[in-house]
């Protein structure tokens, strides 16, 4: 028996032996994978933006938003972002008030000294935000999150 169709039936009898007047629909197709490097700059932004969004979705989780903005973030960035988020007020990770429903990096290109990520935040159907974050190959810190690339500045 296909796991579909092992699915659908062990709905159906729980459905059954509950009561429950709803019915399961059992989903098939490949399940989705994500993937990623330790080692890879790219892979670390989106490892950072994805943990601090969910910490910040979860109302800071204790402080787990201020432990990864400490450990992902260059000491200097830091200030500059907390003087970014006193002028602005609003969270300088996310450039925002609110928290995104859904987030992409994408490699931008790299030089000797940096890597360079977009950042797309999805706030709606037809909202979404492209930050430019900069990490420095070095330290592995993020240097530099901004709407603009260091170029257009």
């Amino acid at each position: 028996m296909n796991r579909t169709i092992r699915t659908a039936l062990t709905a159906g009898v729980l459905a059954a032996a509950l009561g429950l007047g709803a019915t399961v629909q059992a989903t098939a197709g490949t399940p989705r994978t994500v993937s990623g490097k330790p080692a890879d700059d790219i892979t670390r932004i989106a490892d950072f933006y994805g943990a601090y969004i969910d910490a910040v979705t979860d109302e800071d989780s204790g402080g787990l938003g201020d432990a990864l903005r400490d450990h992902y973030l260059g000491a200097g960035f830091q200030k500059q972002l907390d003087a970014w988020e006193e002028a602005n007020h609003a969270n300088g990770v996310l450039r925002a008030q609110n928290v995104p429903l859904a987030w992409k990096v994408t490699d931008n290109g790299s030089t000797a000294t940096r890597t360079e990520a977009l950042v797309t935040l999805t706030w709606s159907r037809n909202s979404t935000t492209t930050l430019v974050v900069d990490l420095n190959r070095g330290s592995r810190e993020i240097v530099r999150i901004a709407e603009k690339g260091a170029a257009t500045k």
